[in-house]
C-alpha cells in the first residue's frame, strides 16, 4: 500500500494522548491521509504536564494540518471524566461523527523503576501509573464509543507495549508496568467483543522500539542521526520512528476489510508486511521478531534481515 494512496478524507479521528511519541506520529499520519484529527493532551503552550517537555498539543495539531489534514487541539486530562465528555461533545457538535478512536494515553514514563520487586517499588507511583495507563483508556472509551457506533465501520485502537503473545510469557519491567500493558491488550479484546454487533472494530497495537522525542533525548541524538545511538545501545538499530506506527493506524482505518483484525494484538512491523507501508527511511523494521530472535536470545545486535 502506497501511503500516498491512503485516503481518509471525510473521516474524523480522536487521538487521545497526541502530544508526543506514538500519539503524535499517529495523528500526523491520519492527517496525511486527509482526516480531521482531534488531538488531546495535557501539555499546551501555556502549561506543561509533569513531564515538563516542550512538545504541545497545539504543535501536534499544526503538524496534522501541515500534513494535509485538519488538526484540532483540545486540552484534556483523561483521568477526569467531565473533561473527556466535553471533548467528545465538541467532536459530536463540530464534526458530527467519530470514525477512529486511538487510546494512546500513557504518562507513566517517570513513574516506574526497572526490575524492582512489587514490595520495593514506590506504591504511589505504581498506582498512579496504572491509573494513567488503564483508567484513562476506560474513561475515554466510555465517553467516545456511543458517538463512534452511531454509524457502522468505526475503529478503536488501543495502544500498548508488546504483542499479547510476547507479554504473556515475558516479565515486563516490573509488576505495575507489566499489569498495565497486559490490561490494555485485554481491553482491546473486550471492546472488540462488544463492538462487533455495531459493525465496529477494536484492536490492540504496539510499536517496536520507538524513537520518541524522549528516547532521542535520552541517547542524545535526533531523528536525522539516530543510528549514532547504537554506539551506546547496539539493539537500537531496530528502532522505528513514531510515523511508522502512525502509518499502521492509517492503513487499518482505510482498509474496508479491517474487521478481520478485530480483537487481535498487532504490531507496526507485522502490519507493514501486510499493507506494504514503510518507515520514513523506506525500511520495514520488524522489531518484535528481532527482540525475540536476536535481543532476548543474546545474539549480537544487527538489523540485517529485520528491515
Amino acid at each position: 500500500m502506497d501511503t500516498a494512496a491512503v485516503d481518509l478524507s471525510g473521516r474524523v479521528a480522536l487521538v487521545a494522548g497526541a502530544t508526543r511519541g506514538a500519539g503524535r506520529g499517529i495523528a500526523v499520519e491520519l492527517g496525511a491521509a486527509g482526516a480531521t484529527v482531534w488531538c488531546t493532551g495535557r501539555s499546551t503552550r501555556g502549561r506543561r504536564s509533569e513531564y515538563d517537555r516542550p512538545e504541545t498539543i497545539e504543535e501536534t495539531a499544526e503538524l496534522v494540518t501541515a500534513a494535509g489534514g485538519r488538526g484540532i487541539p483540545v486540552v484534556a486530562d483523561h483521568l477526569v471524566p467531565g473533561e473527556v465528555t466535553a471533548v467528545v461533545d465538541r467532536v459530536a457538535t463540530e464534526s458530527g461523527r467519530l470514525d477512529v478512536l486511538v487510546n494512546d494515553i500513557w504518562g507513566g514514563e517517570k513513574l516506574f523503576a526497572w526490575d524492582t520487586p512489587l514490595w520495593e517499588h514506590d506504591l504511589a507511583d505504581g498506582l498512579r501509573l496504572l491509573r494513567l495507563a488503564v483508567e484513562t483508556h476506560l474513561i475515554t472509551s466510555h465517553a467516545a464509543l456511543p458517538l463512534l457506533i452511531r454509524e457502522p465501520g468505526g475503529l478503536v485502537v488501543e495502544m500498548t507495549d508488546g504483542p499479547t503473545d510476547y507479554n504473556a510469557v515475558t516479565y515486563r519491567v516490573n509488576a505495575f508496568y507489566d499489569l498495565a500493558k497486559v490490561a490494555v491488550s485485554r481491553l482491546g479484546f473486550s471492546q472488540a467483543h462488544e463492538l462487533r454487533q455495531h459493525g465496529a472494530t477494536a484492536v490492540t497495537l504496539t510499536p517496536g522500539w520507538l524513537r520518541s522525542e524522549m528516547m532521542l533525548d535520552e541517547y542524545g541524538v535526533t531523528e536525522e542521526n539516530w543510528r549514532d545511538a547504537t554506539a551506546t545501545e547496539p539493539h537500537f538499530c531496530i528502532s522505528e520512528s513514531p510515523r511508522y506506527v502512525g502509518r499502521a493506524v492509517a492503513a487499518l482505518a482505510a482498509d474496508p476489510q479491517r474487521p478481520r483484525w478485530s480483537g487481535r494484538s498487532l504490531s507496526s512491523g507485522q502490519l507493514a508486511q501486510v499493507y506494504g507501508f514503510t518507515d520514513l527511511d523506506g525500511t520495514r523494521p520488524d522489531a518484535w521478531r528481532y527482540v525475540t530472535e536476536v535481543q532476548d536470545a543474546g545474539r549480537p545486535a544487527g538489523d540485517e534481515g529485520y528491515r
